[in-house]
């Protein structure tokens, strides 16, 4: 009997030929639309509504002969993404969607949604691979990365457990992305020339600043530059204890308006974010400004001049007990114990080396080089060779 698989149709070329691929490969599809939002108020409606994705989705499964049908999660992905992502930014950290997106809604609703139309797997169209091997007589599960350089989405399935693993199936990992839009265009579907979607996770082109708009909002403040030789910044000797050395350098530093000259107004310090440089609109300095701090109880933000600004680098980042996740729970970290590993804290960064350590206090991720714009609520994840083994939500001390 053939195996009956549940493709997550975007109305994009990579699930419409994740789709194409299995079903050459023998499998029974179906393919499902998810719709995760209504308010067409915040979406660029004349570029990317979901109804024209939706659209896209119906004539792919039509010319693939599959049945189709469209849910509505939008209840769902309010609840588990909007709001969660609005009360981060209210706190001052930057969440990632796409990340949780896919912990929660695809790989937990949706799929939830598939196994009850007796799915024995769900498939999407992200860049990565799955491959698996019995250790100690339990089937592991391992999450690679895309044989695409330019368009591993590992990072983005960081959040997975081994149960959604289990029941997962990326067709086109072993694919370029020039390859999947031959393939597409060979089987004559009408997504093969359509652009990448740049948009919050399946609600299409949302402008975020608009988006948290809705309810966070405008908040007249102050913006101080912070100049690059304040004293602050000069490097300090290390610990004796290494713990304490940690728990330093993965501290945020604590602007205040005192350190620098006042340089403009802003509108709310919760829509900016650490690293950004559009948006301030504020002239007049010999280096473009980049935002080093933000306070969102006291509404300033805090910048400096330069992408080389010492107030965007950071050597250790922190990841609390609950927020430390383990993909290969085989090779989970006990108090007392590190790890070298390749670590990464965005989405196309390319992996930097890295030292795991475990403590009572939880994760300390420490690079070999500092990193630019650490950002609290982001997610850093961890890997082995192509393999990605773990992940965990970025916080500072």
């Amino acid at each position: 009997m053939k195996k009956r698989v549940v493709v997550g149709l975007s109305g994009g070329v990579d699930s419409s030929v994740a789709a194409q691929l299995l079903i050459d490969q023998g499998y029974e599809v179906i393919g499902l639309f998810m719709k995760n939002w209504h308010d067409d108020s915040v979406t660029i409606s004349d570029e990317c509504p979901w109804l024209e994705d939706s659209n896209d989705a119906l004539l792919v499964a039509e010319k693939l002969g599959i049945p189709f049908q469209t849910v509505d999660l939008s209840e769902q992905y309010k609840e588990r993404i909007v709001d969660y992502m609005f009360s981060e930014y209210e706190n001052g950290r930057t969440p990632n969607p796409d990340v949780l997106c896919n912990r929660e809604i695809k790989f937990d609703v949706f799929m939830k949604i598939a196994l009850e139309l007796g799915a024995d797997f769900v498939a999407t169209g992200h860049y990565c691979r799955k491959a698996e091997e019995v250790i100690d007589g339990k089937t592991v599960y391992k999450l690679l990365a895309g044989k695409d350089p330019n368009k591993d989405q590992s990072y983005f399935l960081c959040q997975l457990s081994q149960e959604q693993l289990a029941k997962a199936l990326f067709p086109i990992g072993e694919f370029l992305k020039p390859e999947v839009r031959e393939i597409a265009a060979k089987h004559d579907l009408v997504t093969a020339e359509k652009k990448d979607s740049q948009g919050l996770c399946f609600i299409g082109k949302v402008r975020l600043p608009e988006f948290l708009q809705q309810q966070l909002k405008p908040k007249k403040g102050l913006v101080y530059e912070i100049s690059k030789d304040h004293e602050i910044f000069k490097p300090q000797p290390e610990l004796d204890n290494f713990l304490e050395q940690l728990i330093i350098e993965s501290t945020a530093i604590k602007f205040t308006p005192e350190m620098g000259k006042k340089m403009g107004e802003h509108n709310g310090a919760h829509y900016y974010t650490i690293g950004q440089r559009k948006g301030l609109n504020i002239g007049g300095t010999l280096e473009p400004l980049f935002i080093i701090g933000t306070n969102v109880k006291e509404n300033a933000i805090y910048t400096g001049q330069s992408s080389m600004h010492p107030g965007l680098f950071a050597k250790t980042l922190w990841v609390k007990p609950e927020e430390i996740h383990w993909i290969r729970e085989d090779l989970k970290l006990v108090n007392g114990e590190d790890m070298q590993v390749m670590a990464r804290i965005r989405y196309r960064q390319p992996l930097e080396k890295a030292i795991l350590y475990k403590t009572e206090l939880g994760l300390f991720v420490r690079f070999e080089n500092p990193q630019s714009a650490i950002t609290e609520g982001q997610f850093v994840s961890w890997h082995q060779g192509e393999e990605l083994i773990g992940s965990g939500v970025i916080s500072k001390m």
